[in-house]
């Protein structure tokens, strides 16, 4: 008897159809993989089977017995837990807090502090960060770290389904190596995992099956050794697709457009130095915490206690007090690596978003907004970037992880930037997004624009960039053309052993 079976279930929000008959047979200690593109529904099912969702039709069975959670207190009380791709946690609590939340230990009716700490630290121990105290409270901690406290969450309930919504999305690779490790001893001892993820190479190391959704149906599904990875994309996008990084030439040696010199911005990112030119992409890697975001947020003005010299197109100009307001004015553009917190405004329409870091181009004058304009602006990127939106006034917050991603980027491309800071541009967007991002990101710099690209994926730091450089530890290497590197040697810097 299978532990999970779902038959025809839909679901509706207003116009926009998210299910539309979803089949699914999940057996115990089963990892099966959910693929699909962004608003494909993924996310949407596994609401339905957190409790969150109530499905317009369809059924659920486990154990051979009807399952409707009315709640997410429910779905846990049978077994089922998600972990959530937007993290969900309650900033102002601790660590401890967060994971027992509803499952805390208790003694004559009152919270166990003790029992609740032990079992934190029990959680914590596979992942192996020292840093992540059971009394540390969450808004302090990196997105990474919460990512780890979110996945301790859900095993805290000892469940016996779970569901995972792009876990590794802000993971290293040991990270990831630690987790695949945890959820092959679960699926040892009987629990299933469904598991969405954007990256193949994962799917394949992790899932024994994988199941495909389309538009909010299910189109294909069987066991993951027996596909290719260009069937799996043919299935997810419903056409053939061409590699996945476009081919670029080396651009000639253009003009310096940005020189950055010993910027600092204690107590992460203790120098860094380069040079960036025009129609050049400059990859920065490193690992979580060495400093990376720090930089491109020093270079943009979100640091206050940035220093060093930076000079543009030959221009001298501050880095201690600087706002983004003036880098905007000066040429800069901006992309933030946590969309949900600082990257977008949620509350907002797509339009608003889109349209927030150039008005000037929607605008008559005199502090008025001309509305069509500002519309035809937002459709027009809607359709370049296929986001899947019923119109240019939806709220941002209605859409997909990955949707709501390519709004960001949207709005950064709408800027017409010379300068663009792109820190993990691609994190949650599908494979067929994540193509069409990286064409986007190379015809911005054959275009002249100079690009600063920091990301946690590897491959896109080979597929894309000219040259790469390292942070470790706060210290930026020198950068070399991206042939004189392999994984190996990146890795090796980045850990500091050459």
């Amino acid at each position: 008897m299978s532990l999970l079976e779902i038959r025809g279930v839909a679901k509706r929000f207003g116009a926009t159809v998210a299910l539309d008959g979803v089949d699914l047979t999940l057996q115990p200690g089963e990892v099966c993989a959910l693929i699909g593109e962004n608003g494909a529904g993924k996310s949407t099912l596994l609401h339905v089977l957190a409790g969150s969702t109530r499905p317009d039709r369809g059924r659920m069975q486990i154990d051979g017995r009807p399952y409707a959670p009315a709640s997410p207190l429910e779905a846990r009380r049978r077994g089922v837990a998600l972990i959530h791709q937007d993290l969900s946690l309650c900033p102002h609590l601790t660590v401890a807090e967060n994971i027992v939340l509803g499952v805390e230990p208790s003694r004559w009716g009152w919270i166990d502090g003790d029992a609740a700490r032990k079992r934190t630290l029990t959680l914590l121990e596979h992942f192996g960060h020292p840093h992540l105290h059971p009394d540390r409270r969450v808004g302090a901690l990196s997105i990474a770290a919460q990512q780890v406290v979110e996945i301790c969450r859900a095993l805290a309930a000892d469940a016996r389904i779970l569901l995972m919504d792009e876990p590794t999305s802000s993971f290293q690779r040991e990270d990831v190596d630690r987790l695949f490790v945890l959820i092959r001893r679960l699926a040892a001892q009987g629990m299933a995992v469904i598991y969405i993820s954007h990256f193949l190479e994962e799917v394949r190391e992790i899932a024994s099956r994988y199941a495909v959704l389309r538009d909010g149906r299910s189109v294909d599904a069987g066991e993951i050794a027996s596909v290719t990875n260009e069937r799996l994309i043919g299935q997810m996008v419903g056409r053939e697709m061409a590699g996945l990084f476009p081919k670029r030439t080396r651009p000639t040696r253009g003009d310096v457009v940005l020189a950055v010199q010993d910027v600092a911005a204690p107590p992460t990112l203790k120098q860094a130095s380069f040079e960036l030119r025009r129609g050049e992409i400059l990859g920065i890697a490193g690992l979580m915490g060495s400093g990376r975001s720090e930089l491109v947020r020093a270079l943009f003005g979100l640091e206050p206690g940035a220093s060093g010299r930076i000079a543009l197109q030959g221009r001298a100009l501050g880095v201690h007090g600087v706002t983004p307001g003036a880098r905007l004015q000066q040429g800069f553009g901006y992309l933030s690596e946590d969309r949900k917190r600082e990257g977008l405004a949620l509350p907002l329409s797509i339009a608003d978003n889109l349209t927030a870091t150039r008005l000037s181009a929607v605008s008559p004058g005199w502090g008025w907004l001309d509305l069509k304009r500002q519309w035809a602006a937002a459709r027009s990127w809607i359709e370049a970037l296929r986001i899947r939106a019923t119109d240019p006034m939806q709220p941002v917050r209605a859409l997909s992880g990955g949707n709501q991603q390519k709004v960001a980027v949207g709005r950064l491309l709408n800027q017409d930037a010379e300068l663009l800071l792109l820190d993990e541009p691609t994190r949650g967007i599908d494979i067929g997004s994540k193509a069409q991002i990286y064409e986007t990101i190379a015809r911005c710099a054959e275009q002249g624009k100079a690009v600063l690209l920091v990301s946690s994926y590897l491959p896109e730091l080979f597929g894309l960039c000219d040259r790469l450089a390292v942070m470790s530890r706060g210290r930026l290497s020198p950068a070399r053309p991206i042939e004189e590197w392999t994984p190996e040697t990146v890795l090796a810097t980045a850990i500091g052993n050459s």
